[in-house]
């Protein structure tokens, strides 16, 4: 069962922007700026901020964030079993909310992964 599909989900929003980004390219550069410098690379690493990032997008209840940040993960090489670690902490601190995005996280990681 498919409740949210994720590959267009980020597509529909990337679309949605679209005009956004071109009426509003000071905002956007620096918005990619500050995403760019918070998720690089350095004592903490790309995939632990990319993990945080997903956790925060599942306790605000965010699809888009779910999907953008696992295809960012499983490009950074996450396995299934970081993923639902990670997953644990999201369900305990934020309870059945949590669980059901997190159901969200583990059928995105599959459709992205093949």
């Amino acid at each position: 069962m498919r409740t949210t599909d994720h590959i267009g989900l980020m597509q529909d929003v990337n679309d949605a922007l679209g005009p956004f980004r071109k009426s509003n390219k000071d905002l956007m550069q620096g918005f990619g700026s500050m995403a760019k410098a918070a998720m690089a690379d350095g004592t903490v690493s790309a995939k632990h901020k990319e993990l945080i990032a997903l956790a925060l997008g599942i306790s605000q209840h965010c699809s888009a964030c779910i999907g953008f940040h696992v295809k960012a993960l499983i490009q950074l090489g996450i396995t299934r079993e970081e993923l639902e670690e990670t997953l644990a902490v999201c369900v305990y601190m934020g309870g059945g909310p949590s669980l059901m995005y997190s159901a969200e996280a583990l059928m995105t990681f599959d459709e992205l992964s093949q």
